[in-house]
């Protein structure tokens, strides 16, 4: 089941599945009176500062629900790329998506689709609200005209374990403090304090050098969430962790957050962390215990649980993009279940 599983996800998060238009999607055939996926891959779920909903794919580019329709926009405008697994919303109210497939990093306003960069993967913002980006060997910060580079100092020799990208890098956090934290594949995770980088590996705790995203919580915590190694065969690290300030804390007891690729970390508007646990469901941690949360209509599409983007509505509730289509949740619903969202609908 493991091997199956990051198989399936890596190949949605590399644009290997459905994007070069040889064989069409699986799921794209629905079954009668289900409704039709968005996408086979939804991996970027993501709410602008106006409350559209912007959900990024795999083989279809970015969709949007706006409260009243469904669309879909192909950010390399017209230039192929219909790959997006990152979506970002500047100081001034830009969207900007970063995906592979000649996606590049594109820049919406609101009525044009403009390809700043065509070597880019991924998208994020600090807490200013500016714009950071990554290629394969290289970070990127944005300064209103152009893409600056910005070092990471890492040593890319020392990576010896498999990785997708050894070496590449982004930009998943700036704390409370200041300090800016970077994820990378196969040398772990950087802090960046504004003068000088502090670099976190295996040897002090993390729980794998391939780090996916970084979260802050409310008490000032460093959360991580890793993915094993997978070839020439599985090294069985990967997970969550969390750092306090002088050590890591990993989660052995808890069913799906160790020894496995772990792709999603989202923290709500009340504080509590999410995450998604490959193969098990999902987590909500509340600063005490974990919550499962594993029940869905829709078995057929999502049984992997393969949970790759999450977030959260006014109304407090959950946009979940799966290996298998579009889910939503709402944690306050009693025997709370992941229900399939079709293209169709319905939205509300």
């Amino acid at each position: 089941m493991q091997n199956t599983t990051s198989t399936l996800l890596l190949s949605a998060l590399l644009g290997t599945t459905a994007c070069n238009g040889q064989s069409k999607p699986a799921i794209d055939a629905a079954e009668p009176g289900k409704g039709t996926p968005i996408a086979e891959y939804v991996v970027e779920c993501f709410l602008d500062s106006k409350g559209a909903l912007w959900f990024g794919t795999i083989e279809h580019g970015v969709a949007r629900y706006d409260g009243k329709a469904l669309t879909f926009l192909s950010p390399a405008d017209g230039k192929g790329g219909n790959v997006v697994t990152s979506i970002a919303e500047d100081k001034d109210g830009n969207l900007w998506f970063a995906g592979h497939d000649g996606t590049g990093v594109v820049r919406y306003d609101g009525k044009h689709l403009t390809q700043l960069w065509e070597s880019a993967s991924s998208v994020s913002t600090d807490r200013e609200g500016n714009i950071w980006s990554s290629a394969r060997d290289s970070v990127f910060r944005y300064d209103g005209r152009t893409m600056l580079p910005f070092m990471v100092p890492m040593d890319r020799s020392a990576i010896t374990q498999y990785a997708i990208a050894p070496g590449r890098a982004s930009m998943r956090l700036h704390d409370s403090k200041g300090n800016y934290w970077f994820r990378t594949d196969g040398a772990g995770a950087f802090r960046y304090d504004g003068k000088n980088f502090t670099q976190f590996t295996k040897n002090d705790g993390l729980c794998s050098n391939t780090v996916n995203d970084i979260k802050e919580d409310d008490a000032g915590n460093i959360w991580f969430i890793c993915m094993q190694a997978y070839q020439p065969e599985m090294t069985h690290d990967g997970g969550l962790c969390m750092w306090d300030g002088s050590r890591f804390t990993t989660f052995n007891d808890v069913n799906g957050l160790h020894h496995n690729d772990l792709y999603t970390l989202f923290k709500d508007r009340t504080g509590r962390l999410w995450v998604g646990a490959t193969g098990v469901g999902a987590y909500r941690y509340d600063g005490k215990s974990f919550t499962l949360f594993n029940s869905t209509d829709r078995p057929d599409l999502n049984t992997i649980f393969g949970l790759q983007g999450m977030t959260e509505d006014a109304n407090g509730i959950l946009w979940c993009g799966f290996s298998g289509g579009l889910f939503r949740l709402d944690p306050a619903e009693e025997n709370a279940s992941f229900r399939h969202v079709p293209r169709e609908g319905p939205w509300e």
